[in-house]
């Protein structure tokens, strides 16, 4: 009789622990359509900031935002991420890392392994709703909000 009882109530809390547990997930919006007349910026690598411009996007088809646009500088516990978009027309032509961890070898080292596979998923969804790269949590997750804050000012 003890040991059922003592089994239930081990059950009964494992189960109540499995259940407190949330999972953490990055979420961030997809990329929407665009209109005419999205802000421009360029990129200023190293600066913490991005340059601020007012160019309007051209072209009569209204088919979204042109431009290169800077993202913010996201500090991680091993360094900043800063990335840069560029738009054609409203889809993501390119993104470039400015700034990734780099202080120590291995951030060096992560960074250099995660960013490239980034680029190319934030590409294929031309948004910064994507995957983090397995074993690099951190340089993931400062990636995915500077290109969020990209493409929030390019008004995507």
């Amino acid at each position: 009789m003890r040991r059922a009882a003592l089994m239930a109530t081990s059950s009964v809390a494992g189960l109540v622990l499995l259940l407190s547990l949330k999972p953490h997930h990055t979420t961030l919006p997809a990329l929407a359509g665009t209109g005419p007349g999205a802000a421009t910026s360029s990129p200023t690598p190293g600066s913490g900031r991005a340059g601020h411009s007012t160019t309007s996007s051209g072209g009569g088809d209204g088919a979204g935002a042109t431009g290169t646009f800077t993202g913010a500088v996201e500090q991680t516990p091993y360094g900043p991420v800063q990335v840069a978009v560029t738009l054609s027309h409203g889809k993501l032509a390119e993104v470039r890392a400015l700034q990734t961890p780099g202080g120590e070898a291995r951030s060096r080292a992560i960074a250099d392994y995660a960013v490239p596979r980034l680029t190319r998923e934030a590409l294929g969804a031309q948004s910064a709703d994507i995957q983090a790269v397995s074993g690099a949590s951190y340089t993931s997750e400062g990636y995915m909000l500077s290109l969020q804050s990209a493409l929030d000012k390019a008004g995507a």
